[in-house]
Formats: structure tokens, sequence, C-alpha cells
């Protein structure tokens, strides 16, 4: 299957800015119910058949963010604009989704990288660009999907509530 990333909207049935009622029902529609590991919890996330995992995070009644983990297998893939988030080495996924918008490096984790204008960020747990035999530094390991001012400082924050006042 299939999940396509539409930042700021969602990915697939979950929807950024939802309750958390629809939120919980949409994450339930993703599990595949011939195969419901145990580490599946209702409300926070699910794993597929083939690994990918997917979770919510719901902050005062409502949807804020989305995260979907490496899967194992192909058979679950994670799209965004043709890209196959999971497939494609960290380096060329930045370099590629450059083409689209911009990508910077966190300055807390150099091998995670964000673009703040999709409101999306790729996350490894270390770099290792030139050994492919190292899939957790290779590839990225998560992306995370969340509403606008998700990244915010309380600055920011502040600013964005002064102008929608």
């Amino acid at each position: 299957m299939d999940f396509d990333l539409a930042p700021p909207n969602g990915v697939g049935p979950l929807r950024i800015g939802t309750n958390r009622h629809s939120a919980d029902a949409a994450l339930d529609s993703l599990r595949d119910l011939s195969a419901v590991p145990e580490s599946d919890r209702p409300g926070q996330h699910v794993f597929r058949p083939s690994g990918l995992m997917i979770s919510i995070h719901c902050t005062r009644d409502m949807l804020e963010a989305i995260e979907l983990g490496r899967p194992s297998t192909r058979t679950d893939r994670v799209i965004f604009r043709g890209l196959d988030v999971f497939a494609i080495p960290a380096r060329e996924l930045v370099h590629r989704m450059g083409e689209y918008t911009s990508i910077e490096a966190d300055p807390d984790d150099p091998a995670s990288f964000v673009a703040p204008d999709l409101l999306l960020s790729f996350w490894r747990p270390f770099a290792a660009d030139d050994e492919p035999e190292e899939e957790q530094g290779y590839y990225f390991s998560s992306v995370l999907l969340a509403r606008p001012g998700y990244y915010d400082t309380p600055a920011q924050a502040a600013e964005r509530l002064h102008q929608s006042a």
C-alpha cells in the first residue's frame, strides 16, 4: 500500500487537526486485522505486516503530528511527490527534496533534516551516507508530518497567535 505524504493535511485517512476520536478511528483503519502484533497500541501506533510503523500525536484533543517508521519490506511505501522516502538514500532524498523546498540539517541532530515550509522532518539514528550496508544511517528511519506551528519557538508561537487574532 502507498502512503502519500500530503503536508500540511496528513497521510491517507489521518488528517492533521481532526479530533482525537477521528484520529483514533483513522489509525485503526490502517491496522491489518489479519496480523496484529503485540506492539500495537490503539490510539498511539500500529505496525503493519511490512514493518511500517504509523504513530499519531495528539494534544488538546487534536491530531497535531503523524510519524511513519521505515518498513522492513516494500509492500508498504511512503511517498512524497513521487519519491519513496524510505527507499532512497538519505543524502539523495535531501538533495531531491531541495528541488521542491528548503530542507536543512537539524541543528541539534545533523543526521536529521527538516523541511520547515512543508512541516516534514526526516530522522535517522546517525549519518552513514557512504555505507549502503548500514541501512540505519544510509536511509531515513522515520518521517514526521506536523501541523503548522509544530516547530515554532515560544517567540514564533506568540507571533503566530498575534497574527491570527
